[in-house]
């Protein structure tokens, strides 16, 4: 199989098997991006227990850029480099009511403008929000990835933009999706379930 065969193969036969939702709950966009700035070196399961109280405490940019960054730091300490996220929670909805009138921007400039907001984070917006092409390049993305012989590189922005050129524009968003779903099932780190793998037909790796 070529690369694009690869990819078309690995898209129809993980649609078939898991959804595409996003790990990460969130009422609205600010949450998300929230959500999503928390997870860095840090489960989604334990986000999800942090964000609730968190949310219920902010509900709005404007409510967050006034806040405390002690305070905040205290409602989500359990996540893990609290001290920096909390500033960068802060920090980027001050941000966001300054530039954007409060509410999360569209584009990849704007976004990645945001303090502590990559590119990462900014493609999961522009996907999951606004509905457009982009390629979330998680660890389990870049594992899997490498794994069928998509791309052969560790370096986020790079395993984005061969993926660009693979996957179609109006599945991006949903496979990556479903490939973290898929990682933690089946192609984990440490030891791949080859022998039940739906994608072992499309697999360099098999």
């Amino acid at each position: 199989m070529t690369k694009k065969q690869r990819a078309i193969f690995a898209v129809n036969a993980l649609k078939e098997r898991y959804p595409a939702e996003c790990s990460l709950c969130a009422g609205d966009p600010l949450q998300l991006l929230i959500a999503t700035r928390l997870s860095a070196q840090c489960t989604d399961a334990r986000v999800n227990l942090v964000t609730p109280a968190l949310f219920a405490r902010f509900k709005t940019a404007a409510e967050f850029a006034a806040a405390e960054i002690s305070e905040v730091e205290g409602l989500i300490k359990s996540c893990g480099l609290y001290k920096t996220k909390a500033r960068d929670i802060v920090l980027m909805c001050r941000a966001i009511c300054e530039r954007f009138g409060g509410g999360v921007p569209e584009s990849m400039e704007d976004l990645t403008s945001l303090p502590g907001i990559g590119r990462k984070t900014a493609n999961l917006i522009r996907g999951d929000v606004y509905g457009l092409p982009a390629v979330v390049t998680d660890t389990h993305l870049i594992r899997v990835s490498n794994r069928l012989g998509l791309c052969a590189t560790e370096d986020p922005v790079k395993v984005e933009r061969e993926l660009i050129k693979l996957i179609p524009p109006d599945e991006s968003s949903d496979f990556c999706h479903r490939v973290v779903l898929f990682g933690r099932d089946i192609c984990s780190a440490r030891a791949p379930k080859c022998g039940t793998c739906p994608l072992a037909e499309c697999c360099a790796a098999v």
